[in-house]
């Protein structure tokens, strides 16, 4: 864990990380000194890091709350408030099911079943290999398409869940021509 303190200035202990974690922490620690130490300056920083990696990781939380001299459970509680902020990253391909009155009263809250158990995930969370996240959203502004789900960046109107199952199917044919393609290449034709 990471150890505040605010006396002496931000001195960080890491424990061991991962590739991944480490960039993390040295874009992180980049970035921090351009934010003065106030915490009207937690949501800006928390939607830059957000920007910048999709979402808040735990050791970004803790990062910012040593930064501004507050409590991590603090910059958790702001970041979990607005659902603007990802707490796990997003996967390859994100599904977005709208629960709005037109979506839900349409059976969207069926689609989103549908998705969790097709994943083996619940809403906000994200398959083990990334491949894969979900999460309800409150309108997507297709109320006339009801139900809606949004497919990565395409909007699929009146989704059945007979069509989940489609849309699990397409990606799995594009996977294997994509692994075609690349045989292909890799054995020069």
């Amino acid at each position: 864990m990471l150890k505040a303190d605010c006396v002496d200035g931000a001195r960080m202990t890491t424990p061991d990380l991962d590739g991944e974690e480490r960039a993390t922490v040295e874009e992180i620690t980049a970035m921090l000194p351009h934010f003065e130490k106030s915490r009207g300056n937690l949501i800006p920083i928390l939607q830059c890091i957000q920007e910048s990696h999709s979402y808040l990781a735990t050791v970004a939380i803790e990062m910012v709350a040593e930064h501004l001299c507050i409590s991590p459970s603090e910059v958790y509680g702001v970041a979990t408030f607005y659902n603007q902020f990802r707490l796990h990253p997003p996967g390859k391909h994100q599904f977005k099911v709208c629960l709005g009155t037109a979506c839900h009263v349409a059976g969207g809250d069926i689609i989103l079943e549908n998705f969790e158990r097709k994943l083996g995930i619940k809403d906000g969370e994200t398959t083990p290999d990334r491949e894969y996240s979900i999460e309800r959203v409150a309108c997507v502004g297709c109320c006339a398409l009801a139900p809606v789900a949004v497919v990565d960046d395409t909007v699929e109107g009146h989704i059945q869940p007979s069509r989940v199952e489609g849309i699990f199917v397409q990606f799995q044919v594009e996977r294997e021509r994509e692994e075609r393609e690349k045989t292909g290449r890799e054995s020069g034709e």
